[in-house]
């Protein structure tokens, strides 16, 4: 009745099918992941943006790495901007995620002879992208900036590459140790993304967002699919299998109700 299983054609099928369910459950599973961790950073994100703000040498100190829980907790740090070590960070998007430009980053002189890193937002880019842009003044004199705690930038936690031969005071990470070799001062691991300042000063860069963390994105829906992908696998195979066997069997009750036919030249005997 089944036989026909057993056909090359069919043992593939079967072969193919068998190889389909793990390999769909194990990428509902990858997707369930993803969602949990998306929910996770959104936690994370949602309570240190929600904690009380600290001064950031309490989170972090020269050559440190901020820790994950750390990040994204709002900080304080007084002190002078030394705008002559002022650099740009290319290839960064504005608020509206389509524009290109840089995101300015100055060094914070803190009064213990340490530094800072602050990115004090985004300008757009020139027409010439090999000059150093007209960037905003910053505040002179003693300045209070707060902020998000961020923890520097490599190519591994954020898939920028570091390119070498940039034009003077243009840089692709936003990196303290890199930035220190040029201050010849200690600087604290990783960097405050500014979203105040006292004084505030006029026409400053566009302030970086707010992450969204109330996004937990399609994670959830795409494990949900594979997995009823997994399970229509062997219902399809079922189907299939029902189908062939109802085919072949009409074929041959065909075949047995058409009347085998006579040769001529034995009729005319």
């Amino acid at each position: 009745m089944y036989r026909f299983l057993l056909t090359r054609q069919w043992v593939i099928l079967t072969l193919v099918a068998l190889a389909l369910i793990p390999t769909m459950i194990r990428l509902g599973f990858w997707q369930l992941h993803r969602h949990e961790h998306r929910v996770a950073q959104n936690q994370l994100i949602g309570d240190s943006l929600d904690a009380p703000a600290v001064a950031v040498d309490k989170l972090t100190s020269p050559g440190r790495t901020v820790a994950r829980d750390d990040t994204w907790r709002t900080v304080t740090a007084t002190g002078t901007y030394d705008t002559a070590h002022e650099v740009v960070v290319r290839q960064r998007t504005g608020s509206d995620e389509q524009s290109i430009g840089y995101f300015v980053l100055t060094p914070l002189l803190l009064p213990d002879d340490r530094a800072v890193l602050v990115n004090r937002g985004w300008i757009p880019a020139g027409a010439d992208l090999t000059a150093f842009p007209k960037v905003p003044a910053a505040p002179s004199g003693k300045v209070t900036v707060t902020g998000r705690l961020k923890a520097d930038e490599t190519t591994g936690n954020s898939g920028i590459k570091d390119k070498q031969g940039l034009p003077p005071r243009q840089v692709s990470l936003i990196n303290s140790e890199q930035q220190a070799k040029a201050l010849s001062r200690p600087v604290l691991g990783g960097y405050i993304e500014l979203t105040s300042s006292s004084p505030k000063g006029d026409k400053q860069p566009q302030p970086v967002p707010e992450p969204n963390h109330s996004d937990i994105g399609p994670h959830m829906a795409y494990a949900v699919q594979w997995w009823l992908f997994s399970a229509g696998v062997p219902i399809g195979w079922v189907v299939l299998a029902r189908r062939e066997r109802r085919d072949r069997a009409a074929e041959a009750a065909k075949a047995a109700a058409t009347p085998e036919k006579v040769p001529a030249a034995a009729t005319a005997d």
